[in-house]
């Protein structure tokens, strides 16, 4: 049957934790960079969409594109490795270190990743395009709209970022949850379109936006963006993407999960799947 079972599916994502754990420095800097920049490939084609239909939930629908391709390539985002690296190490499969080398490259080339497409982005953009706009607007909602709420401000872009991992995490555990290609994209699909058409706060998205509406004019600072927004949203990401996600599924699924249950086939397929996150 092409549908997998939650109890093996949570199995599978401690075998991609750890695998994950174990990978190279060049190889997290090279995926985390490309997913990067996938990821802002993937915003400005919702930011176009939304623009010339004004329409903002078919930007939403389009979005996770740049998640899928992420998935099938076998990338890195440090997103959903904020779920996944921790089950490995829970599991006793690799140490507290592995789990901090895994995010701190994966989040340092994801950042690459982003700042680049910003900058190539903005060299096609003229100041009187529609996505200069939307993009300055966005950079500047991102940044100095929080601070002018001050307390309120970090704590609203923490809840939102809290509930976007939550989903994009999601995204990742429900790719495993088929072992067709077809069934993995329409099943990640779902969660990704749910946070994007709610506006909520991705860190790596963040990475291309705010550096973006930066080089187009925004009034936001370099502090502005890793005190206001970098900064408390790469935390809501984590606690979002490990308590909620992460374990949660583990808690309440791996006391049940059994390596005997999975046929081999299914156990390569599976973990092969879940390692490209």
């Amino acid at each position: 049957m092409d549908y997998v079972k939650t109890d093996l599916v949570v199995d599978s994502m401690i075998q991609a934790g750890a695998t994950k754990g174990k990978l190279g420095a060049k190889d997290l800097l090279i995926r985390g960079i490309l997913s990067g920049a996938l990821l802002g490939f993937a915003t400005t084609l919702a930011l176009t969409a939304a623009a010339q239909t004004g329409l903002g939930i078919v930007g939403a629908l389009i979005f996770p594109v740049g998640f899928v391709m992420i998935v099938l390539l076998g990338l890195e985002l440090v997103t959903g490795n904020f779920a996944l690296v921790p089950l490995g190490v829970m599991d006793g499969k690799i140490k507290m270190g592995s789990l901090w080398f895994n995010w701190s490259w994966v989040f340092l080339g994801n950042l690459i990743g982003g700042v680049l497409y910003a900058i190539l982005f903005a060299k096609t953009l003229t100041p009187a395009a529609p996505l200069t706009k939307l993009l300055v607007t966005a950079s500047e909602a991102k940044t100095l709209g929080y601070a002018k709420l001050g307390y309120d401000g970090l704590m609203s872009a923490f809840v939102k970022a809290i509930l976007c991992n939550w989903m994009v995490t999601m995204g990742v555990v429900m790719s495993l949850t088929s072992q067709s290609t077809i069934g993995k994209i329409a099943a990640m699909w779902l969660p990704i379109l749910t946070f994007f058409a709610q506006g909520f706060e991705h860190s790596v998205v963040n990475m291309f936006v705010i550096p973006a509406g930066m080089i187009l004019g925004s009034q936001a600072s370099f502090s502005d963006w890793w005190l206001w927004n970098q900064i408390p949203v790469t935390l809501g990401n984590i606690f979002g993407g490990f308590i909620f996600t992460g374990l949660a599924l583990y808690m309440t699924h791996r006391k049940t999960a059994t390596v005997a249950e999975v046929k081999p086939r299914s156990v390569v397929a599976d973990v092969g799947a879940a390692a490209m996150r």
